[in-house]
């Protein structure tokens, strides 16, 4: 369990998938560039067997902001997309309407 002091320490903020790339050492990651307002931010993500990268473009995401760094398979991932899986496979949380992008997710 955690407390709710832990969970006040996440920042979920909302992105903009600007950019979606073929990660060079790895069949299953894409290298994805996202718009969070005032800056932009790179993370890489399993979702490739969900998602085309056209799919990707645009799409409003949750990210883990401040989640320390991390080379995942030889490229530096500065934060984490969150998504859902079952049997049919892995979804991306989104905003049901688009948002200031920035916005923090409570």
């Amino acid at each position: 369990m955690i407390t709710i002091e832990d969970f006040r320490k996440l920042e979920l903020k909302v992105a903009e998938i600007k950019e979606v790339n073929d990660h060079p050492n790895a069949d299953r990651l894409y290298v994805i560039i996202l718009d969070l307002g005032e800056r932009t931010k790179q993370v890489v993500a399993g979702i490739k067997a969900s998602y085309t990268k056209e799919d990707l473009i645009g799409k409003q995401v949750v990210v883990v902001d401040n989640l320390e760094p991390a080379m995942l398979r030889g490229v530096e991932s500065q934060g984490m997309l969150l998504a859902s899986s079952d049997e049919i496979g892995i979804t991306i949380i989104s905003p049901q309407r688009q948002v200031k992008l920035g916005s923090t997710v409570k």
